[in-house]
């Protein structure tokens, strides 16, 4: 059962955090103190400059202002504070590391080598790359370049309305990760409060607020110089959106905004947007191209370890062909089967394609906490694989990123939903529910959505989650006896946006009055049903399937409705070669094999792949994030609808 072969791939991952700054110049600048509701763009008019100036020497501005801080402005009077073209030439070139890039994309913007950065910047290798560092850019002739490293500590003040999701979002975080450097805020965020972001330190003393918004001048002021932000033209295509322009530019709706005013009337087909250009820092490398990986780009022969749990010695030996007994009551078998049938298809489309590799598959013979996978590893010289593909089991598969830890040999846990612990070369494929929901209201705040929310009673832990990090979501008051109090859900009902209302029950009549009452009020509101995680009850023949996409029901998926002629042929090849239409298991296993073995056939490490490309295979879409306590988890999800044509499509 092994298929192909190949060489390996080094990996590189950098899990512990640290900041740095960089060696300071001397210039005449002045300091404003932003004043409540301030745009980049009204302190950029009021000082007769341009919002990209400030930018320069504020690269935090692109995450929106705060009432208080303090914004370095370039002098009017001609003198700029950006040292001469004569003066930087003479000056060590840096580069200030932002969320998401790769050691790999900062080589291949300044063409240097690995080799050159690391020798150049000695810490890289000890304490890996964090946001925040400045790094050292070697010239092509020399490698002599010198940094101050330093922890640099930040705090966010929560100011009123603020939730943990619109603070998470602003820094590029999560949640979990925002509560769990601040344990205190997982019961209640106070207005007020001094989160920490990043780095370690004691919370600061309260800071004080002043009277009004001041100018305050200094002759000489020691300021980080960040590289100019190159800027480029983008023409609105149709059916874009905010959404949309968000994911591909990597900017907030409010930073699109400041850059270009006109959108504020909203996105129009065939507006020129001034826009950062995809190489430069404040798109931070963070917006992951999309691609479609059906060609290899390198010729070294790589070897796929496949560990499958056909669990074959828990019947004396005996095959699987053989055992009909088995095969007809062991569902964790025929899970197994289907999942192998499909990664069998994915090797043959690879080789279609020309990708030859030594495809290793073993039984991992494995229940939840036990498996065959130390002696396997040990037995079989696999320290040197490309990839591997499960077991199944978190427990097991976590065991087996530990075996292949030393050479960083990314392991791709296949089906396991557990959240599991951080190792640095272990990829989660199984989107989150979290992500998800996550996801879901990501897509309906960037449409500028009024979000309402039908609870009912038995729903608490979403009701919860909502009140403290959706609060900008308005709850539906309920009656007495639990249903939906429909005056009082109209008054919250806005004409001049899409009512977005979430539906939470497992009540069948509490289902029907709500769709009901939003079919009563389509003639002057706009308004769509949205569900955050399944709903069985909507699939019973009591709730009318054409009131659903009257209403365009809406929810995130991990996985997608794909009609596509590459689709159609899979499918088709498969009920060729098994005899049946392939079931969600056998799509899961193509899917992950083939995405496995294409990122592998690139010119780049499977990691590389991982934080630069979003890739799409028959159903599912492989956008892998790293996370900060380490190891990736995919963040590939779907938005998707009911269509009044019986359909279901992706929302844009």
């Amino acid at each position: 059962m092994n298929p192909t072969n190949m060489n390996y791939f080094s990996v590189v991952f950098c899990t512990i955090l640290f900041s740095v700054t960089s060696s300071f110049s001397q210039e005449k600048i002045d300091k404003y103190v932003v004043g409540k509701g301030e745009t980049v763009s009204q302190i950029a008019q009021k000082f007769k400059i341009t919002p990209y100036e400030i930018y320069k020497l504020n690269p935090d501005a692109q995450n929106g202002l705060k009432p208080n801080s303090v914004l370095l402005i370039p002098k009017s009077n001609g003198k700029s504070n950006v040292t001469s073209s004569k003066t930087a030439k003479q000056q060590p070139k840096t580069h200030l590391v932002v969320a998401k890039e790769t050691l790999f994309g900062i080589e291949k913007k300044y063409d240097i080598t690995d080799e050159a950065l690391k020798k150049a910047n000695p810490d890289i290798e000890k304490y890996g790359l964090q946001v925040g560092q400045i790094l050292n850019i070697p010239s092509k002739n020399t490698s002599k370049t010198s940094v101050v490293a330093k922890n640099v500590v930040v705090y966010h003040t929560v100011l009123p309305k603020e939730t943990k999701y619109s603070i998470a979002k602003q820094y590029g975080m999560t949640i979990e990760e925002l509560e769990r450097k601040n344990p205190e805020i997982v019961a209640n965020l106070a207005v007020g409060y001094e989160l920490l972001i990043k780095g370690n330190g004691s919370k600061p003393v309260a800071k004080v607020v002043p009277a009004e918004t001041k100018v305050v001048s200094e002759k000489h002021v020691a300021v980080s110089v960040p590289e100019p932000v190159n800027y480029i033209d983008y023409t609105v295509k149709p059916k874009e959106t905010f959404y949309s322009l968000s994911k591909m530019f990597g900017l907030t709706q409010q930073q699109l905004i400041e850059l270009n005013p006109a959108l504020s009337a909203g996105v129009q087909e065939g507006m020129v947007l001034k826009v950062p250009s995809k190489s430069n820092q404040i798109a931070s490398n963070s917006v992951k191209q999309k691609v479609v990986l059906t060609k290899k780009s390198s010729d070294i022969k790589k070897t796929l370890v496949l560990l499958l749990p056909f669990n074959i010695a828990k019947n004396g030996g005996d095959t699987i062909s053989s055992n009909v007994n088995r095969l007809n009551n062991d569902k964790f078998l025929n899970m197994t089967l289907d999942f192998y049938s499909g990664a069998l298809m994915a090797i043959d489309s690879a080789k279609q394609v020309g990708v030859v590799m030594d495809v290793k598959i073993f039984d991992s013979n494995e229940a939840k906490t036990t498996s065959s996978v130390a002696s396997i590893f040990s037995d079989n010289n696999l320290a040197n694989a490309d990839a591997v593909v499960g077991p199944f089991y978190q427990s097991n598969v976590e065991k087996t990123a530990s075996l292949f830890a030393q050479n960083n040999v990314p392991v791709i846990s296949p089906l396991s939903k557990d959240t599991g612990n951080p190792m640095p070369n272990l990829y989660q494929s199984i989107v989150s529910t979290a992500v998800l929901k996550s996801a879901m209201f990501d897509f309906m705040n960037a449409k500028q959505g009024n979000v309402i929310a039908v609870i009912d009673k038995k729903k608490e832990t979403i009701r919860k989650y909502i009140l403290e990090n959706q609060k900008e979501v308005k709850i539906a008051p309920l009656t007495a006896t639990g249903g939906l109090d429909v005056e009082s859900f109209k008054k919250l009902l806005v004409k001049d946006k899409i009512n977005y209302v979430i539906l939470e029950t497992a009540n069948t009549g509490m289902i029907k009055y709500t769709m009901n009452t939003m079919l009563g009020v389509m003639a002057n509101y706009q308004v769509q049903l949205v569900i955050l995680e399944p709903n069985e009850t909507l699939d019973t023949d009591e709730i009318s399937f054409e009131n659903l996409t009257k209403l365009h029901l809406m929810y995130p998926s991990a996985t997608r409705e794909n009609t596509s002629p590459e689709a159609q042929l899979f499918m088709q090849s498969y009920r060729k070669k098994n005899k049946v239409n392939p079931s969600t298991f056998a799509i899961r296993g193509f899917d992950i094999t083939f995405d496995t073995m294409m990122r592998l056939s690139q010119d780049k490490t499977y990691q590389e792949t991982a934080e630069t490309m979003i890739t799409e295979q028959v159903e599912n879409k492989f956008e892998y994030r790293k996370k900060e306590e380490g190891g990736y988890v995919n963040n590939g999800t779907y938005i998707l609808y009911y269509d009044t044509d019986l359909t279901i499509k992706e929302a844009r």
